[in-house]
């Protein structure tokens, strides 16, 4: 009987402590953000590796992945 009255006392407390946390404030901001939209694509005409436009470098013939391989296509 004792053994059931610890039992009880110990889920007791453990329910009250998980209803008293508040939740991580990070795990809501997560939760309302809205989803972004698709980056956009490019291909690079040199080794065709796919990179976003945010991150290619633009030159007279098109979308690179990097400076060097612009510099390789447009001398």
């Amino acid at each position: 009987m004792k053994l059931l009255l610890i039992l009880a006392l110990l889920l007791f407390g453990v329910w009250l402590w998980r209803s008293k946390r508040t939740a991580r404030p990070e795990l809501k901001r997560q939760k309302s953000q809205t989803p972004q939209a698709p980056l956009e694509m490019v291909s690079c005409p040199l080794c065709s590796v796919h990179v976003s436009r945010e991150d290619a470098v633009q030159g007279g013939k098109g979308f690179y992945c990097s400076l060097d391989h612009r510099q390789r296509a447009e001398p």
